[in-house]
């Protein structure tokens, strides 16, 4: 007996809606492991070309403006051409991206190159993330979120794991690279037909989700922004505190560690519980959590322990906040408000290393968990504004 969908749906049996998601998770956790692979990998062969780590840095920084520049164009272009065909497409072009990476040794080039494979990138996940949020059974879609958080995440571990065993010479990691890419589209190609239509509600411009959900858009704001900033700047910190820097690296561990076990955890809540009032627990422990971190001192068991506890809390960020908005929106604005949401977290991924590396410059390290809280503080602000309306998210 098909279970119920949507009303914007088409009718989909049992089988053939998790097969959907299967395809969509597949799809997006063989991209998570490519790039775990590539970004060390791009910036170690831009060293061994005798590029300077500044020029480095201003490369890599036209990942994050590809991303806000495409999403607001991804949900347009997949009402014209469909949903699986051009997720299809845009793995197929961040594959041959990925190889061209280690053809092409004019460093102006990468830039275009840069701009073009993390735009794909960025498609893939809007419309991955699309595709699992609206096949997800309503009862269980918070379930659904946590479980496609925890492999994303697993996947983005695998690659620096490869990349380790593997290293940066020669063709090899970018052959792979390419390959692992390659078989990311077979999952679309085989349950293209489980691909939801782009109708249903009512069509609203992409700009208009940021006012009409801003407790999910901000939670990938300021869950980008702690995130890519602690993955960065963990290890810096540690330093400064007085730790060796084997151990320091083992800050961004726990933090990761902690993303990983709480994903499903979280999922499941948000299937129980009103979204938004875990979504402002979650900030207010993040907020907590970082005013604790230079009370741990140098003690890298405490600062571990807190950082698995707190980093896997503030995860329910992202995994809670795409489970609202699922809930809430369908079909083109379903699209278009997880593409809301991708731009958010891409610019909290500019803004949030930015500001911590600023706050370590002080050369006081407690200014970097400072500054986190200060993210989470704007949140708050946000969500008691907007946690007693009903129309609100």
């Amino acid at each position: 007996m098909p279970e119920a969908l949507p009303p914007h749906l088409p009718l989909l049996s049992t089988s053939a809606r998790w097969r959907g998601l299967a395809a969509a998770i597949s799809t997006i956790t063989a991209v998570g492991i490519a790039l775990g692979l590539g970004l060390p990998l791009l910036s170690l062969l831009l060293e061994q070309r005798g590029i300077s780590p500044a020029w480095t840095g201003i490369n890599t920084a036209f990942a994050g403006i590809a991303s806000v520049a495409v999403t607001p164009f991804v949900t347009p272009l997949a009402k014209r051409v469909g949903t699986a065909r051009l997720a299809f497409w845009m793995v197929i072009v961040s594959a041959l991206c990925f190889y061209l990476f280690y053809v092409i040794e004019a460093f102006w080039a990468w830039f275009p190159l840069r701009i073009v494979f993390h735009g794909a990138v960025t498609a893939t996940f809007v419309l991955s993330e699309f595709w699992i949020n609206a096949l997800a059974p309503a009862g269980r879609r918070g379930l659904v979120m946590g479980i496609y958080a925890t492999i994303l995440s697993l996947g983005f571990v695998a690659g620096p794991v490869m990349f380790a065993a593997i290293g940066s010479l020669g063709a090899l990691p970018f052959a792979i690279g390419t390959a692992i890419l390659f078989l990311a589209a077979l999952p679309v190609l085989l349950a293209r037909d489980t691909s939801p239509p782009l109708d249903g509600g009512h069509d609203r411009p992409f700009i208009r989700f940021f006012l009409i959900a801003p407790m999910a858009t901000l939670a990938g704001f300021v869950f980008g922004s702690v995130e890519s900033g602690a993955m960065s700047l963990l290890p810096i910190y540690g330093v400064h505190i007085g730790l060796e820097p084997g151990n320091a690296a083992l800050l961004v561990s726990a933090f990761v560690g902690g993303n990983v076990l709480m994903q499903v955890p979280l999922g499941l809540l948000a299937d129980r519980f009103e979204r938004r009032q875990l979504l402002a627990l979650c900030a207010l422990v993040g907020l907590f959590g970082a005013l604790a971190i230079p009370f741990m001192g140098n003690s890298l068991p405490a600062l571990s322990i807190l950082l698995v506890a707190w980093g896997g809390i503030i995860a329910g960020l992202y995994t809670i906040g795409l489970t609202h908005l699922g809930a809430r929106f369908t079909g083109a604005n379903l699209a278009s408000a997880n593409a809301a949401f991708a731009m958010m977290y891409s610019l909290g991924m500019l803004a949030g290393p930015l500001a911590m590396g600023a706050a370590l410059d002080t050369g006081y390290p407690p200014a970097m968990p400072w500054t986190i809280a200060g993210f989470f503080v704007l949140y708050l602000v946000v969500a008691y504004r907007r946690m007693y309306k009903p129309e609100g998210v």
